[in-house]
C-alpha cells in the first residue's frame, strides 16, 4: 500500500489516505499548443475506462486528498499542473485554459472511454472557463487576454470532457479577492495604513475575537463592501496604467531598436496588494450563514493573518492582475462562464465552506444550462476537513458522492 498525502491550503487541512495496490502510475510532460510545457501524473487501476482529472490554475494537486478515494473506486486519476504551478506571479488564466486543453487531448488519445473533469475551489472556475471556451466554435473563442496579449485559443484543440464536477467552487479569483480585500488600507505603499471606520478588526465596528462571532451592523457591511469595490477599482486603474506604459515602451523599441526601450518593455510591472484576508463572513458567522467555523482559509485569526505574508493576490504582474485577480477584467468568473456548461455536471457544496457560500452555489446552479445537472452538499470545510471530531471528513463524503454520480453515467 502506498500513501497519498494531500497538501492543499494550510497545514491543518493535510490528509493521509492509503491508495490501493495494483495502480499503475506514470508521469507525462506535455507540450501545449503555444509550446509551453506542463506535467501531469496518471494513476490507473487495472481495467479503468473512466478517468477523473484534477487541475488548479496555481496549485499542485498531485496529492489531492480525493485521489486515493477515486482510485479505490476503480477510477483512473489524472492530476495536472499549469505552466507555473505554485507560483501565480504571472498567472494568465487564458494560458491556463490552454494548459488544461493539453491534458484533455492527452487523455482522449490515451484511449479512455470517459473523461470527467473535477475542479475543486479555483479549479472549479478554471474548469468552467475551459468548458465555456471549448464549447465555442474556434473563431469565437478569446484571442487576447484582458491586457491585450494574444492567445491562440482558436488554434488550440479543446475536447469537451464527458462530465464536470465542481467541488466547492468559489466565484473566481477576482470575485473572491473582492470579498476578502481589506478596504481600510488608505495607502497601497503602506501595509499598516488604516481607516478606523472601515477596519473589520476594530471592536468599535463590531469585531470579536474567536471563538465568539463578530456582529457588524447592516450599515457597516454596506459601507465595507462598497469600499472593497473602490479599492479594487483603484488597483484596476493602476494595472491598466502599467500595461499601457509597457506597451508604449514596446512600440518605441520597434521603432528605435534601442536597448533602453527594450529594457523598459521587458521590465515587469509588479503590483503588491497588502491585507487580503478580511472577509467579514469569516468572523461574523451570521452573514451568509452556513456551518463554517470561525476563521478564514488561512487561519483561525484573520485579524492577524490579514497582515501576514500569505494571502490572495498579494503579488502579481499587471497582466496577471487583469487576467486573474481583477473582478472586472478577468474572464475566469464562474457565474459568467456557467452559461457555457452543457456536459453532465455535479455541483457539490461543502456545508462549512469559508469561501463559497450557499448563495453562490444557488446562483451557479441557476446559471448552468446542462440538462443533466445534479446539485448537492456534504459536511466539510472548504478544503474538505471535518466539521466536528469523530465525523467523516468532507473529502470522504465528497468522494462518495462523486463516485456514485460518475458510476451512474460513465
Amino acid at each position: 500500500m502506498s500513501t497519498g498525502v494531500r497538501r492543499l491550503g494550510a497545514d491543518r487541512y493535510t490528509a493521509a489516505v492509503a491508495e490501493p495496490d495494483g495502480v499503475t502510475t506514470s508521469v507525462h510532460r506535455l507540450r501545449t499548443s503555444d509550446r509551453a510545457q506542463v506535467t501531469g501524473v496518471l494513476r490507473r487501476p487495472a481495467g479503468a475506462r473512466t478517468v477523473v482529472t484534477l487541475m488548479h490554475p496555481r496549485q499542485d494537486v498531485t496529492h489531492h486528498a480525493l485521489v486515493p478515494y477515486l482510485l479505490a473506486a476503480g477510477l483512473a486519476v489524472w492530476t495536472q499542473g499549469s505552466r507555473s504551478p505554485n507560483n501565480d506571479l504571472n498567472l494568465i488564466h487564458e494560458q491556463a485554459v490552454i494548459d488544461f486543453a493539453a491534458g484533455q487531448v492527452f487523455l482522449r488519445d490515451f484511449g479512455f472511454e470517459s473523461v470527467v473533469s473535477l475542479g475543486h475551489s479555483g479549479g472549479g472556475t478554471l474548469g468552467a472557463f475551459y468548458l465555456q471556451q471549448a464549447a465555442l466554435p474556434p473563431g469565437a473563442r478569446l484571442s487576447r487576454t484582458p491586457s491585450g496579449r494574444p492567445v491562440p485559443l482558436a488554434e488550440t484543440e479543446m475536447p469537451l470532457p464527458s462530465g464536470f464536477v465542481a467541488l466547492a467552487p468559489h466565484p473566481g479569483q477576482g470575485a473572491l479577492l473582492r470579498r476578502v480585500i481589506d478596504p481600510s488600507v488608505t495607502d497601497e505603499a503602506d501595509p499598516l495604513s488604516r481607516d478606523p471606520g472601515l477596519d473589520a478588526f476594530d471592536p468599535a465596528n463590531g469585531f470579536t475575537e474567536a471563538p465568539e462571532s463578530a456582529h457588524y451592523s447592516p450599515d457597516f457591511v454596506e459601507a465595507y463592501r462598497a469600499a472593497q469595490h473602490d479599492r479594487m477599482a483603484r488597483i484596476d486603474a493602476l494595472a491598466a496604467e502599467l500595461v499601457t506604459t509597457r506597451r508604449r515602451a514596446d512600440a518605441a523599441f520597434k521603432g528605435s531598436g534601442e536597448a533602453a526601450d527594450r529594457r523598459a518593455a521587458l521590465t515587469p510591472a509588479l503590483i503588491t496588494v497588502y491585507r487580503t484576508d478580511a472577509d467579514l463572513r469569516n468572523v461574523d458567522l451570521s452573514l451568509d450563514r452556513n456551518k463554517r467555523p470561525y476563521g478564514s482559509l488561512f487561519g483561525r485569526r484573520p485579524d492577524l493573518t490579514n497582515h501576514g505574508l500569505v494571502g490572495f493576490g498579494r503579488l502579481s504582474t499587471a497582466e496577471a492582475w487583469m487576467s486573474t485577480w481583477s473582478a472586472t477584467t478577468t474572464n475566469a468568473d464562474f457565474l459568467r462562464c456557467a452559461a457555457g456548461i452543457t456536459v453532465p455536471t455535479l455541483l457539490l457544496e461543502f456545508t462549512g465552506d469559508q469561501a463559497s457560500f450557499p448563495a453562490d452555489i444557488a446562483a451557479f446552479a441557476a446559471a448552468i444550462p446542462a440538462e443533466d445537472l445534479s446539485v448537492g452538499a456534504v459536511d466539510g470545510t472548504h478544503f474538505g476537513d471535518r466539521l466536528a471530531q469523530d465525523e467523516p471528513t468532507g473529502n470522504e463524503l465528497a468522494a462518495a458522492r462523486i463516485v456514485a454520480w460518475a458510476a451512474e453515467r460513465f
